[in-house]
């Protein structure tokens, strides 16, 4: 379980084939000095577990279904990534309940820099959409954030919009994304939650009928 507070940027320094997925190494000093094997750390939202570490580097496995259903499957040797550990028991939650499961995969499509803050917009998968509300929680490459402004339901495509302040700017690796830049996303699991819930008391309605 993890908060959304990225604890520092790190940067992917290996890849190599594993099975069908990958192998990452990747140079977090902070995350992986006191790293544990069999510990899970968030890299850019998508939880993996520690399989070897050095007192700068930790190697992790990404198998392929992560890589089908994440931005992980773009990234290459060099690439920035946000990090954060498990947040321990008693721990204060800073952000909002991130389990680091990746929901799904949206585009920057647009970025209107401001004085002090930076506001991002983001496109949703239309299956997302009924998640994500008006100044509810998302993670976006596992940065815990707000949500400023939402696609109205009737809109042709489904978006976000996010407002970072110089903080986060600089404390992940959002202040560099662009326009075209692919991210995670994960929903607020509460929602997920009552849209299930809703769904099968649609269906037991539906049969009583």
């Amino acid at each position: 379980m993890f908060t959304g507070i990225i604890e520092e940027i790190g940067e992917i320094t290996a890849i190599a084939p594993a099975g069908d997925g990958w192998r990452l190494t990747v140079r977090a000093p902070k995350a992986a000095h006191d790293a544990a094997h069999g510990e899970s750390i968030a890299v850019s939202g998508v939880c993996l577990t520690v399989v070897g570490s050095t007192p700068d580097t930790f190697d992790a496995d990404v198998m392929k279904q992560t890589l089908d259903v994440s931005a992980l499957a773009t990234a290459s040797v060099g690439t920035r990534v946000n990090i954060e550990k498990a947040m321990p028991v008693g721990a204060r939650l800073g952000g909002h309940i991130v389990q680091g499961h990746v929901d799904g995969v949206g585009e920057v499509v647009d970025v209107r820099p401001g004085a002090q803050w930076s506001v991002l917009r983001v496109s949703l998968p239309a299956e997302l959409a009924p998640l994500v509300v008006d100044k509810g929680s998302i993670s976006v490459d596992g940065t815990s954030l707000t949500v400023s402004a939402v696609s109205d339901p009737s809109a042709a495509a489904a978006w976000f919009e996010i407002s970072l302040i110089p903080e986060t700017l600089a404390a992940t690796t959002l202040g560099s994304r662009g326009v075209g830049d692919r991210v995670n996303l994960e929903t607020d699991i509460l929602a997920r939650h009552v849209e299930r819930l809703l769904a099968f008391r649609a269906v037991s309605e539906g049969g009583s009928r």
